[in-house]
């Protein structure tokens, strides 16, 4: 593998002017260190259409629809260990996170139907601002090792890439000023506001973090004090409004 082509594809993309040309040079790398598909996608709530937030990427054949058609993105593990995740992390490592979930065997499904698809294994690189998840470049197919020096170069060229394509499109401002507002959320108060936004309810949020459903309400009650919020609802919109979910 050529890190040294990471490297250059940084330079590349702040050269790039126009949004093809930075989901070329992506693709191009991407193919280059044997993932066959990938996607670099806004941040995925769970109650959302994944494929409407991709910004660049190829998938196989069928596999988006069976994606929605069995929901599996109520139920993803990468997407769940997506909201928590500091680092980098391989497909399979957030299946191992969830052992005891109770939605277990339908995240194993999930992984079977993927690997039926060609998923078999990949990487994925969270995007981080400081309100939190911003997105992720997500690349699959069949199983590659890559360096703890090539994961790290990875994770840059998704942040780069994600930035300049927003940049490109217009839409970079709006997303940086969210992301600055300085509300003084705890990753928890985020992970829990993220799910309170999904629609889920203070039982279900319990039982997906493995606390206690009082202890939930405790977080809320902070985050509504935080955001200054009379109730649930309108800490939800203040959370959209000021980009802390998105």
């Amino acid at each position: 593998m050529n890190i040294h082509s990471l490297v250059q594809l940084l330079v590349v993309i702040e050269e790039c002017t126009k949004p093809e040309t930075v989901v070329e040079e992506l693709r191009r790398i991407v193919h280059s260190y044997g993932f066959e598909y990938y996607g670099l996608l806004r941040h995925l709530k769970q109650s959302q259409d994944p494929w409407g937030l991709v910004l660049a990427g190829h998938w196989p054949e069928k596999w988006p629809q069976t994606y929605v058609a069995k929901k599996y993105v109520l139920i993803d593990p990468t997407v769940r260990y997506l909201a928590q995740a500091q680092r980098p992390f391989r497909w399979k490592e957030s299946l191992a996170a969830y052992r005891r979930d109770p939605h277990q065997r339908r995240m194993e499904q999930m992984m079977r139907d993927a690997d039926a698809h060609g998923l078999r294994d990949g990487y994925i690189f969270p995007i981080h601002g400081k309100s939190g998840v911003l997105g992720n470049l997500s690349v699959g197919g069949e199983p590659v090792e890559l360096s703890p020096v090539e994961m790290s170069l990875f994770e840059t060229v998704a942040r780069k890439a994600f930035w300049r394509l927003l940049d490109l499109k217009g839409e970079a401002k709006a997303l940086e000023s969210a992301s600055l507002l300085k509300m003084p959320l705890t990753r928890r108060e985020l992970e829990i506001l993220h799910y309170l936004a999904d629609g889920l309810t203070s039982m279900e949020i319990s039982k997906v973090l493995s606390i206690s459903n009082h202890t939930v309400d405790w977080y809320m009650n902070g985050l509504q004090d935080k955001l200054k919020a009379k109730n649930r609802q309108q800490a939800v919109a203040l959370a959209f409004r000021h980009g802390l979910v998105i």
